[in-house]
């Protein structure tokens, strides 16, 4: 007899503002899990949802697909259509968002579910009894969400400076979080913000109440006391006064005294119950559902690879001789060692002049014929992409579209880190589906030690949907993959061990100018070495487009003024 394959077991919870997943092995000990976008049912296309489905492990034996929004007969078969086509052989749970989460907590036991992160809603079974309170969405409800939090909040703030017309902490930290200069600049962010990107505003609000913020501690306790007046009429209608209440979500696992506060309030409320918190994800109860489920098909047998060795040996992760005592060098010593490494930049650009070439022409060829350029990266890398991306169109005119950052985590990353972000190539595939990646397209994959798994997975997804791909990297010694140019910029080991924003960022950023620059002057949009598709936006660049046309045309400053004026300050249109 043949030893059986093992399980492999995928969970997938998915809500209106991220969908969370899992997949474990038969034992329950996870193999892999991460984070995508967005998974409500009532707000997701058949087309958007396979998509999101398709980057996730192919080979899970059970699945468990439970989303926001699937609440009738109807959405059930709609859900378990679409999940039944990606993985035709795996046994099937599916259902909605409240299951996964009454799961997760109790398993198949019965008790109430408080849930509280970007939304929040309460959950109670009892026997073949189901209640809910709250849950309603951000315009209708979500009371005591993060969402409703930091809302409150900035209400609260604005309200603040039109009365009084000063900035309080927890506005200053708000500006902060959000990279705005000016509180006016809220209102330009309000207007594109989701419910998400409001939710992460919570923290500020709980940091100003630890520190006293009269108006902050009360919505905080006033987000506590309504979850816990849902749980008391929940427990209730339920007849269950003794239940077991567990606390799931963001605001209670990240935030101690708003569980705190809840369990207080709720002691008032419905003194026999029993609360806890409960920090595992919900994708985790989905999982349990679908091992549960009886009459599994034959498993399919798959092995796991690590890269961790991989990554131990990368030329970035190594120690430089030089740098061992930073702590004990001068000043002046300090920056001498930082100016002495400064020339391996441009010997590890020389030492990929051909890949570069190759590059270029690459990414050329496709601008010509209507493709697009996308840096794909993480951390630092992920912003050198975003940045030079942004800069294509005020400095070459050319359409935003035309060359687009895509960076782990989103735009949160640019301005922090968000953990685990790179560690999900389903995310990276997934964000080349969302983009509409197609065969016209260059990818070009930036990741200094030239593993991150965001970045591996965009690219493979990009090949498979017949983009060009680059992968550019400061670890000649990695092993070698299969893309249509790889780009290894031996830089050598960074002064602060690690640091790939140091030498391994500099350079990037050179390849990075190269690559698109290069390619702008291929697509014609520069004249010598004048920049005749600048796109002028402010008084600098009002006088660099004079001074372009003066001296093209041999004319004087103001004779060039009136031509820009004229010509609507379009260059190009002045010098014609």
């Amino acid at each position: 007899m043949g030893m059986e394959s093992p399980k492999r077991i995928l969970g997938i919870e998915g809500g209106g503002t991220k969908t969370n997943w899992v997949l474990l092995n038969g034992g329950g000990a996870v193999l892999r899990e991460g984070v995508l976008s967005a998974s409500n049912l009532q707000l997701i296309s058949d087309e958007a949802l396979t998509s999101l489905l398709s980057v996730l492990p192919r080979d899970a034996t059970h699945v468990g697909a439970f989303l926001a929004g699937c609440g009738t007969a109807d959405d059930r078969a709609r859900l378990h259509r679409l999940v039944e086509k990606i993985w035709p052989d795996a046994q099937l749970a599916i259902g909605s968002d409240r299951d996964s989460g009454l799961a997760t907590a109790f398993r198949d036991g019965d008790g109430i579910a408080v849930i509280a992160g970007t939304g929040a809603a309460v959950h109670g079974r009892k026997g073949e009894r189901i209640e809910k309170a709250g849950g309603w969405g951000q315009l209708l409800g979500d009371r005591g969400s993060g969402y409703d939090v930091a809302r409150r909040g900035l209400r609260e703030v604005l309200t603040h400076f039109d009365l009084n017309h000063q900035i309080t902490p927890v506005a200053e930290e708000i500006l902060r979080t959000l990279s705005l200069n000016r509180l006016q600049d809220l209102v330009g962010w309000a207007m594109q913000a989701d419910k998400m990107s409001v939710a992460r505003l919570a923290p500020a609000v709980f940091n100003a109440a630890k520190f006293g913020d009269r108006q902050m501690v009360e919505i905080i306790e006033s987000g506590a006391q309504v979850l816990a007046e849902f749980t008391q009429a929940v427990a209730q209608r339920l007849e269950f006064p003794d239940a077991p209440v567990r606390l799931i979500g963001g605001m209670f696992t990240n935030h101690e005294e708003y569980a705190a506060l809840y369990r207080y309030r709720l002691s008032q409320l419905v003194p026999k119950a029993t609360v806890e918190v409960c920090a595992e994800s919900g994708a985790l109860g989905a999982a349990w559902l679908a091992e549960h489920i009886p009459s599994a098909p034959p498993p399919r047998e798959t092995t796991v690879a690590s890269d961790a060795d991989a990554l131990a040996t990368a030329a970035t992760e190594q120690s430089n001789p030089r740098s061992t005592d930073l702590e004990k060098q001068t000043t002046a010593q300090l920056v001498e060692l930082f100016i002495s490494e400064e020339p391996k930049i441009t010997e590890a650009l020389s030492a990929q002049r051909e890949e570069l070439v190759d590059a270029v022409d690459l990414v050329s060829t496709a601008l010509t014929a209507k493709g697009r350029l996308f840096y794909v990266g993480a951390g630092t890398s992920g912003r050198l992409g975003v940045l030079d991306a942004s800069e294509i169109p005020p400095t070459f005119g050319a359409p935003p579209e035309l060359v687009q950052g895509i960076i782990a985590g989103g735009v949160t990353a640019l301005h922090r880190a968000v953990e685990g972000a790179e560690d999900q190539p389903e995310a990276g595939a997934l964000a080349m589906l969302e983009r509409g990646v197609c065969q016209r397209d260059v990818v070009c994959g930036i990741s200094a030690s030239g593993r991150a798994p965001f970045v591996v997975g965009a690219l493979e997804r990009a090949r498979f949907l017949g983009a060009r791909t680059i992968l550019l990297t400061c670890n000649p010694q990695r092993t070698k993959t299969h893309w249509d140019v790889e780009i290894d910029l031996p830089t050598g080991p960074e002064i602060v061990t690690g640091s790939t924003r140091l030498k391994a960022g500099t350079a990037t950023k050179v390849v990075l100018n190269i690559l698109s620059t290069c390619a702008m002057v291929r697509l014609g949009r520069v004249r010598g070495n004048a920049m005749v598709d600048l796109h002028i936006s402010n008084a600098k660049l009002r006088d660099r487009g004079v001074r372009l046309v003066s001296r093209e045309l041999k004319i004087s400053y103001e004779e060039a003024m009136a031509r820009l004026e004229h010509a609507g300050w379009n260059v190009r249109a002045a010098l014609r």
